[in-house]
């Protein structure tokens, strides 16, 4: 296993959603360890703290249909930045969220590293909706669309004027709760996606066999994984804020994990979706570090 030079950015955000208290996810993964855990694995990690996030216009405003337009905007262009900051430093960015609007930031701040970067959207839901689509004007139901080129102008055109990503280039593992716009913009763009169907069926290793297969045909040249604690069925991960039963198992997950590490095309990652309010002493947060240690190479022996 390579030895990585990771540096941590937290992003201490609600506003893409309603639900209060996963602006505290990123420090209750800070609480759970991980910084030790993944020095303990054998990597360099420098802990870059958290994103600025300004709560001075926290009034929940409805903006063309988006709850807190004004909010993502800021606090995406800053994680871009810091991104984008990481990347050239030649180090592995790891983001914590925050609700999933962050991944905004994080994807906007990859894509002008990389060419034809490869996405594995660990998820129940597809994030694909649009100001047409939503039906609640939560943007953390929009950060899969905004990051292919569609959605909000002032969010599609964060650090740049086109798509971050190619929608050929995505893969959603996990869903199991898909709007009906979604669903059609699935099909539209030709979005590879592995239900609970399939992954009940073929079984979670066939599952990241072929997806790794797929990305390494499409010859991606770096590999992000937004992983949303979600994914998971809530009976392992209590503490999230839109819950969908019947979801991956905890060791389903570490499979996956681990799978994602042998593979060595990570480039980056991001966990998100952590509300210490709804959890159950920081159960959720611990099982994001667990997995993170999968992800970085931690072995049993």
């Amino acid at each position: 296993m390579n030895k990585l030079n990771i540096s941590i950015i937290g992003v201490p955000t609600d506003y893409g959603q309603t639900r209060r208290g996963v602006d505290m996810g990123p420090s209750a993964i800070r609480y759970a360890g991980v910084v030790e855990r993944l020095a303990g694995i054998g990597h360099e990690v420098q802990d870059q703290g958290d994103i600025r996030v300004s709560q001075k216009h926290a009034n929940g405003a409805v903006d063309e249909k988006l709850l807190n337009l004004e909010e993502v905007v800021e606090v995406s262009t800053a994680l871009a930045n810091s991104v984008h900051e990481v990347v050239e430093q030649k180090k592995f960015p790891l983001v914590f969220g925050g609700d999933h609007s962050i991944a905004i930031g994080t994807l906007a701040g990859l894509g002008e590293h990389y060419k034809n970067l490869g996405v594995i959207w660990y998820d129940a839901h597809a994030d694909l909706n649009t100001p047409e689509t939503t039906p609640s004007g939560n943007i953390h139901g929009m950060p899969l669309a905004v990051s292919i080129g569609l959605g909000h102008e002032r969010l599609v055109q964060i650090r740049t004027n086109v798509p971050k990503i190619k929608p050929e280039n995505v893969i959603i593992i996990g869903a199991r709760s898909v709007d009906p716009g979604e669903r059609d913009l699935i099909r539209e763009q030709g979005i590879k996606v592995y239900t609970m169907h399939e992954i009940d069926r073929l079984g979670m290793t066939r599952v990241m066999e072929d997806a790794l297969a797929y990305l390494k045909e499409r010859d991606v040249d770096g590999l992000h994984l937004s992983l949303d604690l979600d994914g998971l069925d809530p009976l392992y991960t209590p503490g999230v804020g839109t819950p969908v039963p019947g979801g991956i198992t905890y060791r389903e997950s570490h499979l996956a994990m681990e799978m994602l590490q042998e593979s060595g095309m990570l480039t980056s990652a991001e966990f998100v979706e952590v509300n210490p309010i709804l959890d159950e002493k920081n159960t959720t947060a611990n099982v994001a570090v667990a997995l993170i240690g999968s992800l970085f190479g931690e072995t049993l022996v």
